[in-house]
């Protein structure tokens, strides 16, 4: 690896804005690399380059630990192993797996579907390889495009994620500021090296520079470069807080979809009080309440609601 080669994303003004970085960026990089190969956490899919599995992977731990997305990856894999099968699979069976299996919002689960379809219909079954490309498909923004072509491919750009943040924030004080941490991703990352470099610096933020540093308990190969480790100041950079879940919209609309995927449909009355003890039809939690969620369930494609000539609207899961 060279500097030259490196630093090139760095050049120019955007270099001559980054914060001061140590001078020996060879040392820096392969002092990453070395530790990370050494030793790392071992998840499935950092054992494959397919990029649907990775694509899959990338998606399903947008907001669910690692630990716990590794069951959920082999069964969803284990239902859908390409993107041809989950093209043609019933979308509110993919909705479905997703809410059993607790992994978020489940419009995720939607646009995966949707991404598997635009896979097979537009690119002839073969993934697109770079990150303009992938940007293309439903619900990949920036950083899971960078990650699937760096860890598919090994042709991404720099990730930055919250793990990565703080690591540059600490070891090399960079500001709070997503441009600034952009450009000193980029220009620490080797050229042509994306696979590697990018599982080692997010292990890096996931094992040894979490909220709790365990800088010596994991042998953190930027000791003798970082700022925070020379100061003793491991404050990080403002992360906002994740709303409750617990009580939550967000809960609720899970909800449904779960009751939903076992039943063929449901009356609105009949759904709101499966789920929530105290739903009463013109209460504060009723019908008016219950109908926002199922609008906003529309909205995005999961379910449907129909008023019968009786007056009563039934819901379905979107098929």
């Amino acid at each position: 690896m060279t500097d030259s080669d490196g630093a090139a994303a760095g050049a120019g003004d955007d270099a001559e804005e980054s914060p001061e970085l140590p001078a020996d960026l060879d040392a820096v990089r392969d002092a990453l690399v070395d530790w990370y190969e050494a030793d790392h956490r071992d998840y499935p899919w950092r054992r494959t380059e397919d990029p649907y599995e990775v694509l899959v992977s990338e998606v399903m731990s947008q907001q669910t630990q690692l630990d716990r997305v590794v069951p959920a990856w082999d069964d969803f894999l284990d239902e859908w192993p390409t993107t041809a099968d989950l093209a043609a699979a019933d979308r509110a069976d993919v909705v479905a797996f997703w809410s059993d299996h607790s992994l978020g919002y489940n419009n995720r689960a939607k646009y995966l579907h949707e991404a598997a379809g635009q896979v097979e219909d537009e690119y002839g079954g073969a993934f697109p390889e770079d990150p303009d490309g992938l940007s293309d498909l439903m619900g990949v923004g920036p950083y899971t495009a960078d990650a699937v072509a760096s860890f598919a491919f090994n042709n991404g750009d720099a990730v930055v994620d919250t793990n990565v943040k703080r690591v540059l924030y600490r070891a090399f004080d960079v500001p709070d500021d997503d441009d600034a941490f952009e450009r000193v991703a980029s220009r620490l990352m080797p050229a042509g090296e994306s696979r590697v470099w990018n599982n080692a610096i997010m292990e890096l933020g996931g094992v040894a520079c979490g909220k709790k540093p365990r800088c010596d308990e994991a042998g953190c190969p930027w000791r003798e470069w970082c700022h925070a480790y020379q100061t003793g100041d491991f404050t990080a950079p403002d992360v906002p807080e994740q709303p409750s879940f617990e009580g939550s919209r967000r809960q609720f609309r899970g909800r449904i979809v779960r009751l939903l995927g076992e039943h063929d449909e449901m009356e609105l009355d009949a759904l709101g009080h499966r789920i929530r003890v105290d739903y009463a039809p013109d209460g504060e939690h009723g019908r008016e309440w219950l109908r926002g969620l199922v609008d906003d369930l529309a909205e995005d494609g999961l379910v449907e609601a129909e008023a019968r000539s009786d007056g009563e609207v039934v819901v379905s899961l979107r098929r």
